[in-house]
């Protein structure tokens, strides 16, 4: 218990978000998206919008889906004046075949996984991609993963924060709720969903997904 209380006292001293270890994945599919002619993307839980920056500087046309009104007012505000559109809503009901690109960046778990994965199918045009960068419950199989993640964590924190914050990061107060399906679970209905999914077990507690709408 001493050594778990010391490094939880060394990650709050030092926190940063395990989806940014995984922001170079989605912006290697958005670039390869923008390469093929794509040009909207659409970030699903957006939060204060710090990936949505980083698309902004890949596509012409980018929006961020947050259900939170108080974190979608931040992401609002970070990016008025700009063509970045801020959607203070629940992912759902989109138009068919609206987007190019659709990134879920922790946040599929928060919805009904079936109607998510259906409604990102529907939505994103063909020879466009879905991205997902996803947190799962564990079971015994993330073991090992597990333990490593949590030896890492702190040195990642100190690597990329050295200085000691005196407060949660505003992009890392968004409300979050624990998984509550597997990645084997996931794994399941998403093959079923969008067949040809690409899907991979990670550190850092998540797990990364991209699949391509035939054309």
């Amino acid at each position: 218990m001493g050594f778990l209380a010391a490094l939880g006292r060394l990650n709050a001293a030092h926190p940063w978000s395990h989806n940014d270890a995984y922001a170079g994945f989605v912006l290697r599919h958005a670039r390869a998206v923008r390469r093929a002619g794509g040009e909207t993307a659409v970030d699903v839980g957006c939060g204060t919008g710090k990936l949505v920056a980083a698309l902004a500087g890949v596509f012409p046309s980018v929006i961020g889906i947050e259900p939170d009104p108080t974190t979608a007012a931040i992401a609002a505000r970070r990016f008025a004046g700009t063509t970045v559109q801020v959607h203070a809503r629940a992912f759902g009901s989109e138009p068919a075949e609206a987007y190019d690109l659709i990134v879920f960046v922790a946040s599929l778990h928060h919805m009904p996984l079936r109607r998510a994965l259906q409604e990102a199918r529907a939505a994103v045009r063909p020879g466009g991609r879905v991205v997902i960068i996803g947190v799962a419950r564990e079971t015994s199989s993330d073991a090992l993963r597990s333990v490593v993640s949590l030896l890492l964590n702190p040195l990642i924190g100190l690597l990329r924060h050295p200085a000691r914050a005196t407060d949660v990061p505003a992009h890392m107060k968004a409300p979050t709720a624990p998984a509550d399906q597997s990645f084997d679970e996931i794994r399941h209905v998403a093959a079923k969903l969008l067949p040809g999914i690409r899907m991979r077990r990670r550190l850092f507690w998540r797990y990364t997904a991209s699949w391509v709408a035939p054309t």
